[in-house]
């Protein structure tokens, strides 16, 4: 005789499995680590003080 399952806890450990794997997925394609985030942002700031300081200044006379 086969094993007694009860089909409402398959349900529920089918959902849970396939909510992990899509967490997994959007970990992998979306997640950044904090250290990436921390090098993206010194980046893009330095990327920005240095495009600010080879600004040249208008000239005044308006010509």
């Amino acid at each position: 005789m086969g094993e007694i399952v009860n089909l409402r806890q398959v349900r529920r450990q089918r959902a849970r499995a396939e909510r992990e794997a899509s967490a997994l997925e959007n970990r992998i394609r979306f997640g950044r680590t904090k250290a990436e985030r921390i090098k993206q942002n010194a980046d893009a700031l330095l990327a920005h003080r240095r495009l600010e300081a080879a600004k040249r200044d208008a000239p005044e006379d308006g010509a």
